[in-house]
């Protein structure tokens, strides 16, 4: 196999929601494949951040709110004031609001849709620009499988992540020209800070054991992989797809 494939030395990565969970993993991994990398949240990201420069790699921390279009702008001005370029963006950012469809605000609906879709949109319509004058770019949209089929109690989390998709193909089908790839991951159940409310539920870890044919939830780490390959030379020829990692949950189905 020819590693060069995979070899992010001298990329240039940006990535959303990083200061802990699959965007933290997502980083640091993009680092260890040898890309230089700016991480932003509107958490606090220092540790991310220093376990990134402990890899020998540069890296910046910028608080960025992904649906505030002046951040999102600023954070491409800074990310090309520091490195010249961006080769990647990661639009990992976003939340989840859970509950009954009949008790959810419009407030909840809002804030989820802002954040998971048109957060991801701001910061693909904004990097794209660039990505469109460089004339490449891999662009890697967050989804789920959430996604790809119902799931009670998150209709707006849900509804969002299909939107993804949707963006993540319409993006693919516009931008290829500017040999652009825009590819999404649907990942199942990862032990994350947003998941711990669900891992935590006896019935829910037996639906996990009963459902997941690989019988078991996922750690963080295991998505990086994935994410190499989108971002790396190796998936040139790779657009418009949405890349399920789930055990098998939605095979089983």
């Amino acid at each position: 196999m020819d590693n060069d494939l995979f070899d992010l030395k001298g990329k240039k990565a940006i990535v959303t929601g990083a200061s802990r969970g699959l965007g933290r993993a997502i980083a640091v991994g993009l680092a260890k494949a040898g890309a230089d990398v700016v991480v932003t949240d509107v958490l606090d990201s220092s540790e991310t951040l220093e376990e990134i420069k402990k890899l020998d790699r540069e890296a910046i921390g910028l608080k960025v709110d992904v649906t505030n279009k002046s951040d999102v702008e600023e954070m491409v001005e800074k990310t090309i004031d520091k490195f010249g370029k961006i080769d990647i963006l990661v639009n990992n950012a976003g939340i989840l609001k859970t509950g009954n469809a009949e008790d959810l605000s419009k407030g909840d609906w809002d804030k989820v849709i802002e954040v998971n879709l048109t957060g991801q949109f701001i910061c693909a319509q904004t990097v794209g620009k660039k990505m469109i004058e460089q004339k490449s770019g891999k662009i890697i949209n967050i989804s789920s499988i959430a996604g790809l089929f119902g799931y009670a109690t998150s209709v707006p989390y849900s509804a969002s992540k299909a939107g993804v998709i949707s963006l993540t193909q319409t993006l693919a089908a516009e931008w290829g020209k500017h040999k652009i790839n825009v590819n999404s991951i649907c990942p199942g159940v990862f032990a994350t800070d947003m998941t711990d409310d669900y891992l935590n539920d006896k019935q829910f870890q037996e639906r996990i054991k009963n459902n997941v044919p690989l019988s078991r939830y996922a750690k963080p780490e295991e998505l990086i992989g994935t994410v190499i390959y989108l971002a790396s030379n190796a998936s040139d020829y790779v657009t418009g797809h949405s890349i399920v990692i789930d055990g098998g949950w939605t095979a089983a189905l």
